[in-house]
């Protein structure tokens, strides 16, 4: 299953909310610096999704705030 998702970082709470367009709209506590915003945005989907760490990909947008992710 592959999610468009549009990443908020630095924010002060970290939750994930659906868009109008069918995407997903996560906000972040983690900075955009040295992937950080990248490895919390797997952990929190891990665990919105109950699926492992291992199991989500980002496929397109690692240095951008639009990511597609792969869930398998």
């Amino acid at each position: 299953m592959k999610i468009t998702i549009k990443v908020i970082p630095s924010a002060k709470v970290e939750q994930i909310q659906p868009a109008l367009d069918g995407s997903l709209k996560v906000w972040l506590r983690a900075r955009p610096k040295e992937g950080e915003a990248n490895r919390a945005l797997i952990k929190l989907l891990a665990k919105h999704f109950d699926v492992a760490k291992s199991q989500i990909d980002i496929v397109s947008g690692l240095t951008s705030r639009n990511k597609i992710v792969e869930i398998s």
